[in-house]
Order: C-alpha cells, then sequence, then structure tokens
C-alpha cells in the first residue's frame, strides 16, 4: 500500500498531477510559441519617389492640355501625397485617392481592375469601401513587392488619366529600385 502525504493540505498524489499538467501546458505554450520572433523588414513608398511619380503625372497631364489631381498611397494604403490641380474639379481628388488605393489593394490597374469585375462574379468587389472601378490608378512595385500606388483623375478619359499614370511609372523607374 501507498502512503498519502499531505503538502499544506494537498494529498501527495493530487499534487503530482497538478504538477504534470501545469508542466504539460507550459510545454505546449512554449510550442505554440514561434522559435523566433522576428521584426519584419518592408520596403515602402518613400516621400520622394511619391513626389516623382505625382510630377511626372502631372507633367503628363499638362502636356496633353489638361489639369489633374494625384494621389499615392503607400504599402498599406494610407495617403502618402496628394496634389489637387489648379483647375481640377473638387471631386477629382478622392477620385485619384480612391484610385490609387484600389491599384495597391489588388495590384493591377484600375482598369484591368474595372474589367475584370465588369458583369463577373467579382462584382461585389466594387462595393467596397475606398475601391472604385475607374482608369487612373497603377500600382507602385518594387520587385515582386507592392510599395503603394498611384491614382489621376481628372483627364476627360479614363484612358488619359491611365496613360499618364503609366508614363510616370516609366519616368520614375530609378527611383523606384
Amino acid at each position: 500500500m501507498v502512503e498519502q502525504f499531505e503538502v499544506q493540505g494537498v494529498p501527495h498524489e493530487e499534487g503530482f498531477v497538478r504538477v504534470r499538467i501545469v508542466l504539460l501546458a507550459v510545454a505546449m505554450a512554449a510550442a505554440a510559441a514561434p522559435a523566433s520572433a522576428q521584426l519584419l523588414a518592408e520596403r515602402n513608398i518613400s516621400l520622394q519617389a511619391a513626389r516623382a511619380l505625382a510630377d511626372a503625372s502631372i507633367a503628363c497631364a499638362r502636356k496633353d492640355g489638361y489639369d489633374v489631381s494625384v494621389a499615392v498611397v503607400d504599402r498599406a494604403g494610407d495617403l502618402k501625397l496628394l496634389l489637387r490641380g489648379d483647375l481640377a474639379n473638387p471631386h477629382n481628388a478622392e477620385l485619384a485617392r480612391k484610385k490609387a488605393y484600389t491599384a495597391r489593394t489588388y495590384g493591377v490597374t484600375t482598369m484591368e481592375f474595372r474589367n475584370r469585375t465588369r458583369g463577373t462574379d467579382l462584382e461585389g468587389q466594387r462595393g467596397l469601401t475606398d475601391i472604385i472601378p475607374l482608369g487612373g490608378g497603377v500600382p507602385i512595385v518594387v520587385g515582386n513587392e507592392r510599395v503603394g500606388g498611384l491614382g489621376l483623375s481628372g483627364a476627360p478619359t479614363q484612358e488619359a488619366d491611365d496613360k499618364c499614370a503609366h508614363e510616370a511609372l516609366k519616368s520614375a523607374a530609378a527611383q523606384l529600385k
């Protein structure tokens, strides 16, 4: 027969069971935790690069005879820069921001997003907050990383906004490496 001992009112065998449960819980928690927690190193669009893209966009539009608003969002979709053209309509600033956000979010031009979601089972995505299926937005990509989005609004057509967004990306390509 095994003798029972009590330690501070807890029978000896029951104490061993409690200790085993606690040790098992600690071991499980340790196994669930990452071996080494690391910080993420992420690229993001700089203000200088955002400014270069905006200036190139505005120059392209002026060359074609119209005034636009330009927005650049960072990798998180937050507004980095917004320039409203002197003669641009008031709503153009918000449209430019939404175009930049949409391009950053989906990683495709807003023209492609517009065409891909028109009349398909993806059309519901158009109803999300800050998403807009209008041309003039392009993702800003460095390597395989989306670091932001560029959006223009104010040209007479979506295709004209889109053209200047693409030209701005080409002109600032050296800064986006």
